[in-house]
Parts: structure tokens; sequence; C-alpha cells
């Protein structure tokens, strides 16, 4: 599976949604509308105790197809065969305990199951039930045994139940089925790496209340984070901003250079590093304890120092299976100030953008590169999103590892 213009594994996969009886039924609707928005073909199919809870007609309009449900009176006569020979990937969205339980056993009375098991696609089950039924025995052993059987699972999450009261097992949201979907339909080309990726702008105070600061909004390294993770890797993601959390990804919250630095530093080891946070360069040299008053005519001077280019540290320490990924935000002669770096700091790989530029750099949701690679290799990646930009930087990732002894 090859991904698209807009850097998603889902386009023209061909994914047949499951959705069974359970409470959780509407969500599904979110999921298939997610697929599809990804470039997805979806067939959905309902079982006779979802149509208790959602109506064929919203699939039918939102889905690629129109629902199947039974096994004697479609067009085809043998749909779960077609189905299941002909998708990429099949989710199931929720799945109940009774679900969980025939597709262990390999009972197949209905079109959902019978699909299941004539398919060899990769199937991705996303369970939700109240927690009694959750913690059941007999459930988490039928869940132990299909993980056995390499089925994919998206856990339930803890919250508010159809009862009215609270614990795991809760589906998953549309947002985290459709992420491991394109997870394990993506390329998979970083799959067994630690990657760890930095985000946002420091923020050096002046007193308890102001802080020096830059434009950065922290898109371009998320983007990375989710990326990464897409294609198969443990990701750390080292931030100063409050965006929602990657899929998948542990996120350290820091504000200061120090802060981020200490971050970093604690994970080191891993076997990408990419430094596409803003670090700020100077920092109060003795912040106030206090806030500053605008007291009189006077106006306070504030004394800065430089701080700490830790990246410079990095590219001295690394080791010979590591890459290390630096990033030139520029307003002027922006290939000279990027190889100048890109030496300077012993980097893998650099990624120039030009920030003064329309629609590139901060605050945007779009971006425009170069990727300075240190053997001499040059790309230029032409406007797109923070996404597409993120992957064409693990392509180049993914190509210096390639060549790694």
């Amino acid at each position: 599976m090859t991904r698209p213009d807009d850097g998603s594994a889902l386009e023209g996969a061909r994914i047949v949604l499951g959705v069974t009886g359970g409470i959780a039924a509407y969500k599904a609707i979110d999921v298939s509308r997610r697929l599809v928005d990804a470039g997805a073909h979806v067939s959905p199919i309902l079982t006779e105790g979802a149509e208790h809870f959602v109506g064929r007609v919203t699939f039918d309009a939102l889905a690629s197809e129109k629902v199947q449900s039974t096994l004697w009176d479609e067009t085809s006569p043998i749909p779960h065969t077609r189905l299941g020979q002909t998708a990429d990937l099949i989710i199931v969205a929720p799945a109940t305990a009774r679900l969980l339980a025939d597709y262990r056993m390999g009972r197949s009375d209905d079109l959902l199951t019978a699909t299941l098991i004539a398919t060899r696609a990769p199937v991705l089950v996303a369970p939700a039930m109240h927690t009694e039924m959750w913690e059941h025995p007999a459930v988490q052993d039928n869940i132990a045994t299909l993980r056995a059987r390499n089925v994919h699972m998206v856990d339930p999450e803890e919250g508010r139940l159809a009862g009215g009261d609270s614990g795991a097992g809760r589906l998953a949201s549309p947002a985290s089925i459709v992420a491991h979907a394109e997870r394990i339909l993506g390329p998979n080309d970083l799959r067994g790496l630690r990657v760890v990726v930095t985000a946002g702008g420091t923020r050096e105070p002046i007193d308890p209340v102001r802080v020096i600061s830059n434009r950065s909004t922290g898109k371009q390294g998320y983007a990375l984070a989710e990326a990464a993770w897409a294609r198969g890797a443990e990701v750390t993601l080292v931030s100063t901003v409050d965006l929602p959390e990657p899929i998948g990804v542990t996120v350290v919250p820091v504000e200061t250079a120090a802060q981020m630095q200490a971050a970093v530093e604690s994970v080191d080891d891993h076997d990408v590093i990419i430094m596409a946070a803003a670090v700020a360069d100077f920092r109060p040299a003795d912040p106030a304890g206090q806030k500053i008053k605008k007291t009189g005519g006077d106006v306070p001077t504030i004394n800065l120092e430089k701080t700490h280019d830790f990246l410079v540290d990095l590219g001295e320490r690394k080791t010979s299976t590591q890459t290390i990924v630096g990033f030139a935000a520029e307003t002027e002669n922006l290939r000279e100030n990027a190889l100048g770096k890109l030496e300077r700091k012993r980097l893998d790989l650099i990624v120039a953008n030009d920030v003064s530029a329309a629609g590139v750099g901060f605050g945007h949701d779009t971006n425009e590169v170069t990727i300075l690679v240190a053997d001499g290799t040059e790309t230029a990646v032409p406007m797109g999103t923070k996404r597409v930009i993120a992957d064409a930087i693990f392509d180049a990732v993914v190509r210096v590892r390639g060549a790694l002894p």
C-alpha cells in the first residue's frame, strides 16, 4: 500500500467495516466517514443486532457501497468470500463479547463472522461493552487468543457507559480506530525504531508572568510524531504546546530550553532524533521572582544570555546507528545557513524552510522545505500539508538509514 498526496496509507484501501449490536454502534458512522474522507473504499456489514441501534440508510449514504447484512439475499451468491478476498483490512467496531467468542471459535453463522473467517487480510477489532463484561475472564481469554493469532486490537477506553456509570469498556474514539487502521496499512518502514520528536517554541521566563518565546505552534512536530507512529515507530514527543495528543504517542510536556534539553537527553539513546522545536537562542540572565511592575517612566532592562545549543551535544555523541535531524527556519540565505548548521552540528539531515514565505513555517497548516543530507543530496518538497512534509522527511530518514552499515 502506497501513500497518496495527503500522506494517508488509507487512500485506495478496500476496508470492510463490521458493526455489531452494541450501543456504541452509532460511533461506527463516524469511523466510516473518516475512512472515506481518507480515501478508503468502505464496505459496511451490519449484523442483525447492529440494526437495532443504527439504520442501514445512514451507512448507505456515508460508506462507499450499500450495507450488506446476510449470507442469503445479497447480489453476490457468496458475499463473504468476495468481501474477505478483496479486503485490504477488516475493521469490527464495535465488537461485542459475542463477536469475540464467535471469532475465536471460528463460528460463522452470519455474514460478518463468515467474512472474518474467509479472509487473509489483517483484522482490527475494537471491543466495546460494560466493564463487568470486559473484565470477565472468558472475554479476556478470547482477547488473548485473538491477539496470539495476530488480530489487531484497539482496547476500549475508560469513561461514561450506557448505563450511566463509568469504567473500562467504552469504545475507542473513531480517530483512534482510524489511526490504528492507518498504522496497520502503512509502510511499516520505521517498525522497531524508537523516535523522539521535539515540537513548539520554548518559553524563557522574564518574570512569573512574561516570557521570551517565538511564533512556533508545534504543528510540524506533531505531524512528524503522527507520521512516525503511523509508520510503525515507538514515538516520544517532547512538546511545549497544548495540542491534542497524537494517537499512540508518549508526550513529555516542557517549557524552557533547559527542560527540553533534559527531556531529550533522557531518551537520547533513541534511533531517530528529530529536533523540530524552535528552541530559544537567548533567555533572560536573571529572571525576576515577582512580576515586574510598570511604574513611573522607567523601562526595565533585560539582560540576555545564550541558551545552550544541546543539538551540538547530540551530534557529538551520536552513535553509528543513530539518525539526527535538525531544522533551519530562516528568513535569508536559506541554503547557506542550513548547510552551515548541518556541518557544524554533525547532523545526518537538516530541514530548511523560509519562514518569511507565504504559507510556510510558523502558524500555518502548510509548509515547504528543502531536505539537505550530509552525503550532499538534496530534496525540494513543494508546498503541502505538514503531514505530507513529515512523511517526506521520514522518507529521507529511511533512505539514510538504509545506507547504515
